[in-house]
């Protein structure tokens, strides 16, 4: 009885030492697999959004569709969610949004553009294409523009707009506008590159974004140059 018991128990252990043999070469060939896998070159990837990230954890770059867009981020908080285009995003040491590449288009409106932003505030260089898809002959225009800027933050920016923008109100949007650029926290200081009136060249404007200098060829090929006062009118031509 006693010598069943040993034999039972013997051949419990050898089986017991083919399972942990078998287990063991399963997990080592599961290793080598994933070890080869993963230092073989890719070929392809396809994911929504990639984020770039420093050892620490920091934030510098993000790739991504339109739906999972980074909002932005500035002082070490994200912005609140909005509609961003797809594209490339670009963030400092710091961690705060610093320029980007975006790009959409559809039936009603398309453009792409390529932007630096001002420390702890938003775009003053831009490299831009924009069409509206309008009946009959679309608008566009693309070019360089140069922006001055105060130093309200990006954050009271985008506060400011979301505002203007729950309004529903066209006209209260350009008022709103038109506001914003008066309190000097925005300005256009140059535009290289042809406009949505078919005009192509330099346009400088001045501190307060008013058209002052035209160096330009009309949608006739005929080359101006003008001077314009502060109301807009042309005073040298």
């Amino acid at each position: 009885m006693q010598n069943i018991a040993v034999e039972e128990l013997a051949r419990q252990v050898r089986i017991l030492k083919r399972y942990g043999i078998g287990v063991t070469i399963l997990l080592i060939v599961l290793i080598g697999v994933c070890f080869f896998k993963g230092n073989s070159q890719s070929k392809e990837l396809t994911a929504e959004r990639i984020n770039i990230v420093e050892a620490d954890g920091t934030l510098r770059m993000v790739i991504s569709n339109r739906a999972r867009q980074h909002p932005g981020r500035m002082d070490n908080k994200d912005l609140p969610k909005r509609d961003r285009p797809a594209g490339l995003l670009f963030f400092n040491d710091e961690g705060d949004e610093c320029g980007g590449l975006g790009y959409n288009g559809d039936k009603k409106e398309a453009a792409m553009f390529m932007t630096m932003d001002q420390y702890k505030n938003d775009q003053i260089m831009t490299l831009s294409y924009d069409q509206e898809n309008r009946p009959g002959k679309p608008l566009r225009s693309y070019g360089f523009t140069l922006n001055d800027r105060d130093e309200l933050p990006l954050s009271g920016q985008i506060s400011y707009f979301d505002s203007l923008k729950k309004l529903k109100d066209t006209s209260a949007y350009a008022r709103g506008l038109k506001r914003y650029k008066d309190e000097g926290h925005l300005a256009q200081r140059m535009f290289l590159g042809k406009n949505k009136n078919g005009e192509v060249g330099l346009f400088l404007t001045d501190s307060k974004g008013r058209p002052r200098l035209r160096l330009f060829i009309d949608q006739k090929n005929e080359p101006l140059i003008q001077s314009l006062d502060e109301k807009g009118n042309v005073i040298k031509k």
